[in-house]
């Protein structure tokens, strides 16, 4: 019903004077949320950007973001094997075209075969397409020297991070002191502390592995391994997404958990939630099951999938290494070896006047130092706090995904800007 500019007076009488739903009435744990890679800085990026297509002169000319792991939007190239499975199984009246290998074809015709009414636009079971689930725990059982995997242990879901909110949920109960706590690292992925909070809790990637002498280890492997009681009886939940590794496909939103010890009990409780969401995105689902049955080496696309592969491997591994060397080389910038994954946890030393200049804004001291360098330069990272920290100490969080021609300047960028921040406050 809509109401006349003269109704206002009724309205008032009915006791509807303002909204319902405020920030003061609103759920408190949603409000708790804090979400620091999508944060505040990335909302002024987001206007700076704006700003300077409309031609607001800055003392720079576009906007870096390299606050999140987003590998395609920094230039990495998407893998053409996955592409053409994907391409193939949307579109299927390509598989007339002679433009596609053979060995994509096959794995479109397998995919389409499993999915209802032999289309990608069908809703998939709310745990993920059978024949993928059981390409992922064959996937499981090589990667781990042969362990056996259970197809009916393993959820797709909408990348990793929807399964892992999932199985917080299952493990978060109680009330005031029985109220559960949950051990997250720190320096953490705030999706960890963002969800917590949201459910009224208490507070890597297995391809980029690059520090000499380091390799992936699966918890699943280590847990099998320390034999019974462990092996037999601890729960443990891993997971796996497309949207890292040399893949870099995050908008897809593809992803697995495997559950092992699970309670049968809980287990039909977890798939229970999962099937309220009905099913991940069934694209995400193709290319995960592209990422767990690559090509093999008799495959016609083999030599392209590895050369492309380890080009983006090495590519990082290299992005790593400058990194450590052009932030170690800064006075008052400390870079530990970035060892895998995609992102370096720089610890900065700020001036006790910019420290107090902080405070007087409200503003923890390294969110301070992470707006000034955006406003200056044009560089988006997060800061520390956003992550947890030890007290008095403060980082900032970077990628180190864009393409290696902007990684080096940007690197020495940020350290001169440093380095100015530092004179300007001591």
């Amino acid at each position: 019903m809509a109401l006349r500019a003269g109704d206002h007076s009724q309205v008032a009488m009915n006791g509807l004077k303002e909204k319902v739903l405020t920030l003061d009435t609103m759920n408190p744990c949603v409000r708790r949320v804090e979400y620091a890679v999508r944060g505040p800085i990335v909302l002024r990026a987001l206007e700076l950007e704006q700003e300077l297509r409309q031609g607001v002169k800055k003392p720079f000319t576009e906007v870096i973001r390299a606050n999140i792991g987003d590998a395609q939007a920094m230039g990495q190239k998407p893998i053409t094997f996955l592409r053409q499975v994907l391409a193939l199984c949307v579109h299927p009246d390509l598989l007339n075209s002679p433009d596609f290998p053979e060995d994509a074809k096959r794995k479109a015709e397998r995919i389409l075969q499993a999915c209802g009414g032999h289309s990608l636009g069908a809703y998939s079971v709310s745990s993920g397409i059978q024949l993928i689930r059981e390409d992922v725990a064959s996937y499981i059982e090589r990667r781990d020297g042969g362990i056996p995997a259970d197809p009916n242990n393993i959820y797709l879901s909408t990348g990793a991070s929807d399964a892992i909110v999932t199985v917080l949920k299952l493990l978060v109960a109680g009330e005031g002191p029985t109220r559960t706590g949950v051990l997250i690292p720190i320096p953490q992925y705030p999706l960890y502390s963002a969800a917590l909070a949201e459910l009224n809790a208490v507070q890597v990637y297995q391809d980029n592995v690059y520090a000499e002498g380091s390799q992936f280890h699966s918890f699943k492997k280590v847990l099998t391994e320390m034999g019974p009681p462990y092996a037999t009886q601890q729960e443990l939940a891993s997971f796996h997404s497309v949207s890292k590794g040399y893949m870099g496909e995050c908008g897809f939103r593809g992803g697995y958990v495997e559950v092992v010890n699970l309670d049968a009990a809980v287990q039909q409780q977890m798939q229970k939630l999962l099937s309220v969401r009905l099913c991940p995105p069934v694209p995400g689902q193709v290319l995960l099951s592209m990422v767990v049955s690559p090509p093999a080496p008799s495959d016609p696309s083999f030599a392209q999938f590895q050369a492309e592969r380890q080009a983006v491997l090495a590519e990082l591994a290299a992005k790593a290494k400058l990194t450590e060397q052009v932030f170690n080389e800064a006075p008052g910038i400390r870079c530990n070896p970035v060892q895998g994954a995609m992102y370096s946890f720089p610890r900065v030393q700020l001036p006790p006047r910019a420290v107090q200049r902080a405070q007087e804004l409200g503003l923890a001291p390294d969110m301070f130092f992470c707006m000034r360098l955006l406003e200056e330069t044009g560089i988006c990272v997060v800061p520390g706090s956003g992550f947890g920290q030890r007290e008095g100490t403060y980082h900032f969080r970077m990628t180190i995904l864009p393409p290696m021609e902007k990684l080096r300047p940007l690197l020495e960028k940020l350290s001169q800007f440093h380095a100015k921040f530092t004179r300007e406050y001591s």
